[in-house]
C-alpha cells in the first residue's frame, strides 16, 4: 500500500483525547472557515476549537496534519484519500463524512455503546434517566455492592439542596486554571482578524483544552473541590461563578477526558473515604447518567425531536438576550445569568434550567431557537449535548418524553436557592404592580395559559388548584401580557 492509499483518521474539534487517536499513526484536522462563520457562535468557544486542535498537531507534528480550507468537503476532497472517522456529534457532519465516503466507525467516546442502548430502550416511549442511571451504575459496576447501591440508595439528591451560605463565595478552593500560550495568542489574533458573528465577550480561557491540561483539572477538583460539591450544588451565589462545580464539561465534550476514567476516579475519591458520598454521587449522576442519557437520546429520538413544541410557543429571542446584553435587565437572576453566558460562555445548570430555562419557558420562547442559543452560547455546547436538555427537561416541549412535569418556578424558588433576591429591584412575593417579580407572575401567567394542557398532570395538581384561587388573575395576565421590563 502506498502512502497516498494509506487510510488516515480524521478527527473532529471534539475528538481530541487519546482514546480517539492511539493506534493510528496519521491524523487528519480540518480548520474550516465557513463552519466558523457559520452561526453566532461566542467566542470562546471558537477559541477553544481552535486551540484545542493547534494544540494537539503541535503535540504530535509527525503524525498530525492540519488542513485550513474554506470547508470540510473541499478539504477531504483536496486531500483525495481514503479517510476513516469516529461518528461525529451531529447528524448534519455524519451526513457530511456519509457522502463523502469517510468510513464511520462507532465513536469511543462514550461508556454505553448505541447497540446496548437500543437494547434497553427497547419500544419505551417515555424514558427517565433515573432508569438509565441504575442501568449505567450497574452495567460499569460504579458505587454498587453487589446489585445494591452503595449507601442503600440510587439517588441523594435530597442531601444536595442546601440554600446558598450567607456570604458572598463558598469558600472552596479555586478550580484549576490554564495558562494561555502562543498558540492561544495566535488564535486570538486570527479571530481577531476574521469576519465573524460571534457573541460574547473574549477570553481569558478558563477551561481545558489539552490531555494534560484535562487531567490537572481533573486532579485539583477531586482532591480540592468534589468533597464540597454535593450540598450546594444547586445554589447560585451571585458573585461566585464557578461555587464547587468541576468545569470538565468542556474537556469531557472535547474528547480529552473518557466518562469512564472521571466517574470512576470520583468513585475511588469516595472509597478512599476523601469525598462524602451523597457529592461523589451527584457528579457520577451528572457524567453516567445525565451526559450519557442525552448523547443516546439525540440519536435514539432522531432529528425531529427538536422541532417538538407542545405548547406551541413561537416567541423570538429577544435581542438582549440573543446578542448577550443584559445591561438592561433588572432581575438579578437572570441579569447575573446572561452576564455569565457573555463572560465566560458558561454557567451552571440551576442557572441554566431555573433562570434562563424557566424565563424562556414563561415567555413562550421558540424552543427550537432556544435550542440553537444554547448550542452556539455555551463553550459545552454541542449539537448533540442540548436537545433533550432545552426541548424536553428544559422547556417540556416533547410532551414528557423526558421529564414528569415541565420545570416551572416562580420567585419563590429562586429565593430561596439563590442570594439574588436580596438585592433586586423586584420583590419575589409581588406578582402585580410595578416591582412584580416577572419570574412569580410568570409562572400564574404560563399556567393560566396552559392549565388544560397540565391540569392532567398528577405533578401539577396544586400548581392548578393555586391558580384557581387567585383573586388578581386578570390583572396578572394584563400585566404579563404587557410587560416589556425584565
Amino acid at each position: 500500500m502506498t502512502a497516498q492509499e494509506k487510510t488516515a483518521l480524521l478527527l473532529f474539534g471534539d475528538q481530541l483525547g487519546p482514546h480517539f487517536y492511539t493506534g493510528h499513526d496519521e491524523i487528519v484536522l480540518i480548520e474550516s472557515a465557513t463552519a466558523l462563520r457559520r452561526k453566532p457562535y461566542h467566542r470562546q468557544k471558537l477559541h477553544l476549537v481552535l486551540s484545542g486542535m493547534r494544540h494537539l498537531a503541535a503535540e504530535m507534528p509527525d503524525r498530525v496534519t492540519l488542513v485550513r480550507a474554506n470547508t470540510y468537503r473541499e478539504a477531504i476532497r483536496e486531500l483525495n484519500r481514503p479517510l476513516v472517522a469516529y461518528q461525529p456529534g451531529s447528524a448534519a457532519a455524519l451526513k457530511m463524512v456519509h457522502d463523502l465516503g469517510v468510513e464511520v466507525r462507532p465513536t469511543p467516546a462514550f461508556a454505553l455503546g448505541r447497540d446496548e442502548f437500543t437494547a434497553w430502550a427497547g419500544n419505551r416511549e417515555r424514558f427517565r434517566m433515573e432508569d438509565f442511571y441504575h442501568f449505567q451504575r450497574t452495567r460499569f459496576d460504579v458505587l454498587v455492592d453487589g446489585s445494591e447501591p452503595v449507601g442503600g440508595r440510587w439517588n441523594l439528591d435530597t442531601e444536595n439542596r442546601e440554600p446558598p451560605p450567607r456570604r458572598a463565595r463558598l469558600g472552596v478552593p479555586e478550580p484549576w486554571w490554564p495558562d494561555e500560550d502562543d498558540i492561544d495568542a495566535q488564535v486570538r489574533a486570527d479571530l481577531d482578524a476574521m469576519d465573524l458573528p460571534a457573541v460574547g465577550r473574549d477570553g481569558p480561557r478558563r477551561f481545558a483544552i489539552t490531555r494534560a491540561e484535562a487531567l490537572a483539572a481533573l486532579e485539583v477538583f477531586l482532591r480540592d473541590r468534589l468533597p464540597h460539591f454535593g450540598p450546594h450544588e444547586d445554589a447560585v451565589l451571585t458573585e461566585d461563578w464557578t461555587m464547587a462545580h468541576s468545569l470538565l464539561s468542556v474537556p469531557l465534550n472535547h474528547g480529552l477526558l473518557h466518562p469512564l476514567e472521571v466517574v470512576y476516579a470520583a468513585e475511588d475519591a469516595h472509597r478512599s473515604g476523601d469525598v462524602p458520598l451523597a457529592s461523589a454521587e451527584g457528579f457520577i449522576r451528572q457524567v453516567l447518567g445525565w451526559r450519557e442519557y442525552v448523547w443516546q437520546l439525540y440519536w435514539h429520538l432522531g432529528e425531529e425531536y427538536q422541532q417538538r413544541n407542545g405548547f406551541q410557543a413561537t416567541e423570538p429571542l429577544p435581542e438582549w438576550w440573543s446578542e448577550l446584553r443584559p445591561g438592561g435587565v433588572r432581575a438579578a437572576c437572570l441579569r447575573t445569568a446572561l452576564q455569565g453566558v457573555r463572560d465566560h460562555g458558561w454557567v451552571h445548570h440551576i442557572q441554566r434550567l431555573m433562570v434562563l430555562g424557566n424565563h424562556a419557558l414563561q415567555r413562550g420562547y421558540d424552543p427550537a431557537a432556544l435550542n440553537e442559543w444554547f448550542i452556539t452560547s455555551f463553550v459545552d455546547g454541542f449539537p448533540w449535548v442540548m436537545p433533550v436538555n432545552v426541548i424536553g427537561m428544559s422547556q417540556h416541549a416533547d410532551g414528557g418524553v423526558i421529564a414528569t412535569k415541565p420545570y416551572l418556578s416562580g420567585g419563590a424558588y429562586l429565593n430561596r436557592m439563590t442570594d439574588h433576591c436580596g438585592g433586586c429591584w423586584f420583590d419575589p412575593k409581588r406578582r402585580t404592580g410595578e416591582r412584580a417579580c416577572p419570574f412569580t407572575a410568570g409562572y400564574w401567567a404560563w399556567l393560566d395559559r396552559h392549565e388544560e394542557r397540565v391540569r392532567g398532570n398528577r405533578r401539577m395538581v396544586r400548581a392548578v388548584q393555586g391558580l384557581r384561587r387567585l383573586n388578581d388573575l386578570d390583572d396578572v395576565r394584563v400585566q404579563e401580557r404587557e410587560r416589556e421590563i425584565f
